[in-house]
């Protein structure tokens, strides 16, 4: 399998180490024991497997969706892409489910652009912001400092 890997390759990837194309295989044996009875085991060569295979996968997917875009002449692959992609490859029933997701994803993408275009509003007609330190339990009654965030 590290053949077709390397053999995937472009040009420009060259001086690329096999390791940097592949996901870091913790990362795939966490994905791998969540399916799994919680105490099964999963042996060092399963997960190199799986490492190598899914890696693979996204590698392929990726090349389809870029091959589209440099056609349409764009140089940003989106989520559109990659629906499209796993369409054209043959994987038609994770099509609905993958927009689904992409859906909910952008909608909490923009709340979350609105919260931070509302907070810069606030900074811009508040633009100090101040701190306060100190205590009650002086003699001589309450001792705070005001001093403005940097």
């Amino acid at each position: 399998m590290s053949e077709n890997i390397i053999g995937a390759l472009n040009d420009h990837d060259v001086g690329i180490k096999e390791q940097d194309q592949l996901l870091p295989i913790a990362n795939v044996g966490r994905i791998m024991k969540q399916t799994v009875p919680q105490r099964a085991k999963i042996s060092k060569e399963a997960k190199e497997t799986m490492q190598e295979c899914v890696s693979e996968f996204i590698g392929f997917v990726t090349s389809e969706a870029s091959q589209k875009c440099r056609k349409e002449r764009r140089k940003t692959v989106n989520g559109d892409d990659i629906c499209w992609a796993l369409t054209a490859i043959g994987f038609d029933d994770y099509e609905v489910p993958l927009k689904l997701y992409l859906r909910k994803f952008r909608e909490l993408e923009g709340e979350k652009a609105a919260a931070n275009q509302t907070k810069d509003k606030e900074d811009e007609r508040y633009p100090l912001k101040f701190s306060f330190t100190g205590s009650t339990s002086s003699s001589k009654g309450a001792n705070f400092k005001i001093k403005p965030f940097d």
